[in-house]
């Protein structure tokens, strides 16, 4: 891992060397191969609708240049991606969730408007085992406008849907078969909105992007399954739900909400692998933020605020990504217009440290997302149409670029599914 300036000007200097010399750099990249007997497939979900104005408030809804759902296979040993398919779907599916099984996959359709209340969608979709390719099972509504995030219950009988436009969550049936059946629970957000300035936010910075109304972000359920956590980054919240998993009905916790500083907008979470760290990732903030988190209760409570950003950084951001490394060791945090994802060591206490950044190769990082072995971490560069591919450093967390890229038109998700490995 090298200093982000200088790696932009060696990339720079250096860009077309590489654009000739992938299969230079894969093999010196290349460290241990990995055996494997079935073929490693990857989804991206992208924003595809043709329509600019379909929700002309979404400050960074690209015109559409992605064509639905696109299948890669993926080369264990380099990390390549290479194209083998195109769902078409002009609904913008920006995000994607697998079953355990991997034999059904759910889209959250973004741009999809349906009914009087402009209501948005969801779809499953059966997978072909023997080639990836996507057979639609069915499509229904999200219980909102804008669904955003997509994410199934440990059990597999759930699926549960963010509405960034509706300011909702909704819970819906996944059926024997795959398909999913109507919201058996839908909650509206409601409460005080946030500032237009963040609390934490960087100096001179002008990051505004969802404080105008209530805006759930996303939505998971513990690694238990009892309860449902969901951030809302127009209210600078996180509720808190238990979880009736027989009926599929989300009540308010024994604390119902965690408020996070004023306007700095929460996005995304991610649990750490032993289920007792929590962490939280600001938008406008720029900021990561530390929870203890009590399995048995489902309470919070913040132990850590620290910068997403490089010491002394001035300007706009735009965070969104954050990912834990299967070993509990590093965190990663997606930066926009900073352009970065930065490197933090988890301590023995759960509190982070700021190790390094590495720049994206493309324009603003929507999210990113480990191979099934964690070698590799795929980062989608939404504005750029492009998947920049970087091997993993294990002792450092660093991120080296393989020079490897997939075109892709305004990617927004990727998901992997290891067709020797799940049955």
């Amino acid at each position: 891992m090298i200093p982000l300036d200088r790696s932009r000007r060696a990339f720079l200097k250096t860009s077309a060397a590489l654009a000739g010399s992938t299969h230079i750099i894969n093999g010196l990249v290349h460290a241990q191969p990995i055996q494997s007997s079935g073929p490693l497939l990857a989804y991206v979900g992208t924003f595809s609708s043709p329509l600019r104005d379909v929700l002309p408030t979404q400050v960074d809804l690209p015109p559409g240049n992605g064509r639905g759902i696109h299948l890669f296979t993926v080369n264990r040993d380099t990390g390549a991606m290479t194209p083998a398919g195109i769902h078409e779907q002009g609904t913008s599916p920006s995000c994607l969730a697998l079953n355990a099984s991997g034999t059904r996959l759910y889209s959250a359709n973004e741009t999809d408007r349906v009914g009087a209340d402009k209501e948005g969608t969801v779809s499953a979709f059966a997978i072909n085992r023997a080639d990836g390719k996507l057979e639609l099972l069915n499509t229904v509504r999200s219980g909102g406008a804008g669904p955003t995030y997509v994410s199934v219950h440990p059990s597999g009988r759930f699926l549960f849907v963010a509405n960034y436009f509706g300011g909702s969550v909704a819970v819906l049936p996944i059926l024997p078969d795959g398909h999913l059946g109507d919201a058996t629970d839908v909650r509206h957000d409601a409460g005080k909105l946030g500032p237009t300035t963040a609390a934490n936010a960087p100096p001179g910075s002008f990051a505004f992007s969802g404080h105008d109304r209530t805006h759930a972000h996303m939505i998971q359920a513990d690694p238990a399954g009892r309860f449902v956590l969901h951030v809302d980054l127009g209210l600078d919240q996180i509720f808190v739900w238990k979880f009736d998993q027989e009926k599929g009905v989300l009540t308010p916790g024994e604390q119902p909400a965690v408020s996070l500083p004023p306007g700095d907008g929460p996005r995304h979470f991610h649990f750490h692998p032993n289920g007792r760290w929590f962490y939280s990732i600001q938008e406008e903030g720029s900021t990561l933020v530390l929870f203890d988190y009590a399995a048995a209760t489902g309470r919070l409570a913040s132990r850590q605020t620290i910068s997403t950003l490089p010491p002394g950084f001035a300007g706009s951001n735009f965070c969104s990504e954050i990912l834990i490394s299967a070993d509990g060791k590093f965190i990663y945090a997606g930066n926009r217009l900073h352009d970065s994802i930065g490197i933090f060591s988890v301590g023995s206490d759960g509190t982070l440290t700021f190790v390094g950044e590495e720049w994206t190769r493309g324009n603003y990082p929507r999210s990113f997302n480990f191979d099934p072995t964690g070698q590799f971490l795929y980062c989608c560069n939404q504005r750029a149409d492009n998947i920049a591919i970087f091997r993993v450093d294990r002792k450092t967390g660093g991120l080296n670029f393989t020079g490897n890229y997939a075109s892709v038109g305004n990617p927004s998700i990727i998901v992997f599914l290891d067709v020797a490995k799940v049955g």
